[in-house]
């Protein structure tokens, strides 16, 4: 027998609200009391469900069927919706329409494209770092975790270097989230439609001066219709649209990532030790801090046809999150010691912070190459770091966790 919603909330038993300061700061032990008291949550003050447990994620992830991508991943009223299509790309879309972008996208974001990024990738990675280390003291996000990502996806699209610190300044508005309002802020807006118009003026350039970029990939690329068997393209504004899901996906996520990388090293020292006396570690050094502390924290899934999760009916027409990074604290996945942080944790086949599925992020192997290649750069050259934690500033997103701003020290070898 299973217990069917009755509208009646669970906030009374764990407070737990996407949108605050509080839980930006730290959210995993909300996480771990929503596994143990609420792994099936119900807020609904705010309107939404919430699964804590990995097997439930897991499963949330793989049924593509009864939870539904199509309004979009974000829980901004703003972005929910038929048409969040048009700033999160086919990441808001169920197939067959995700999949024909998915194919068309593809062909212009192979692997081959993507590996022979690496010697460019290693170039602007030692430009931005030699920087960092001549300055010996920096802000680890604005001289370099910032950089690198906005450079390489910039480097793929074609975008000129004199453009890309206007785009980086747009892709941050388009996440940040002000304190006790619960929609995309009106500067969020403004960016987007920046971003929109830079993209459009770039596209129609290119169609005039194809070259080898994504851009030009992209207007060109086609593939075979399953069902009529004729050639398909993708429109104007399924490109503009990849092209914004890239700029915040694919630079915001791996600058993240960069910096939560040496954040929980230097709160690790014991850890941090491993990649600065092994090179070779420092892969794994990417590894568990996907795990530990993932970029991407949850994603939302609008719930098409009644579904069970841990003996609950989630009903049709609810919305539901799948904590990510509670799934990969969860114990009984990870053992006993989920909550501490190991360099060299086997965890890659079990850890869910790409997604499963058909939804599997298409840049998870650009986001490891990034992250192994910088993060390589600062083993290789430092013998210490220090953070000035009481002047760090977080970044407040709904879906995102990250640092702003990372003031930090090093002593170079």
């Amino acid at each position: 027998m299973t217990e069917t919603a009755t509208g009646t909330g669970m906030e009374h038993l764990v407070p737990f609200d996407p949108y605050a300061y509080d839980f930006h700061e730290d959210p995993y032990p909300t996480y771990l009391r929503l596994r143990r008291e609420a792994p099936v949550y119900h807020n609904s003050a705010m309107d939404f469900w919430a699964l804590a447990r990995h097997e439930d994620v897991r499963a949330g992830f793989r049924d593509s069927v009864k939870l539904s991508n199509s309004w979009g991943v974000s829980m901004d009223p703003s972005s929910y919706g038929p048409d969040a299509h048009k700033s999160m790309s086919f990441l808001a879309m169920d197939d067959p329409k995700h999949m024909r972008i998915r194919k068309l996208v593809s062909k212009g974001f192979t692997p081959r494209r993507v590996g022979d990024l690496s010697g460019r990738i290693t170039a602007l990675t030692h430009q931005h770092w030699s920087r960092c280390l001549d300055m010996g003291e920096f802000d680890y996000i604005a001289d370099f975790a910032g950089l690198l990502p906005m450079d390489v996806v910039s480097e793929l699209l074609g975008v000129p270097e004199a453009d890309r610190a206007h785009l980086r300044h747009q892709s941050d508005l388009l996440l940040h989230r002000e304190e006790g309002v619960l929609d995309i802020p009106e500067a969020a807006i403004y960016a987007y439609i920046e971003l929109h118009k830079y993209y459009s003026a770039l596209i129609a350039d290119r169609r005039k001066n194809l070259g080898e970029d994504l851009v030009s990939a992209l207007i060109e690329a086609e593939v075979d219709d399953d069902t009529t068997g004729e050639k398909m393209r993708l429109t104007e504004d399924e490109i503009v649209g990849f092209m914004v899901l890239m700029v915040v996906a694919g630079n915001e996520t791996t600058t993240k990532l960069l910096a939560n990388a040496l954040y929980w090293g230097w709160r690790n020292p014991d850890e941090l030790a491993k990649p600065l006396a092994d090179p070779d570690c420092v892969a794994d050094w990417t590894e568990e801090t996907l795990r530990y502390d993932n970029s991407t924290q949850m994603v939302l899934r609008r719930v098409l046809s009644d579904v069970e999760y841990g003996g609950v009916t989630i009903p049709e027409g609810e919305r539901v999150l799948l904590l990510v990074g509670s799934a990969n604290r969860d114990e009984d996945v990870f053992g006993a010691d989920a909550d501490r942080y190991q360099i060299g944790r086997d965890c890659s086949q079990t850890m869910m912070s790409f997604g499963l599925g058909t939804h599997f992020c298409l840049g998870a192997h650009l986001a490891r190459l990034e992250s192994n290649i910088g993060l390589g750069e600062v083993a290789r050259s430092i013998r210490s770091l220090d953070i000035d934690i009481d002047n760090a500033v977080r970044v407040h997103s709904v879906n995102v966790r990250g640092f702003a701003e990372l003031p930090v020290k090093v002593q170079v070898r």
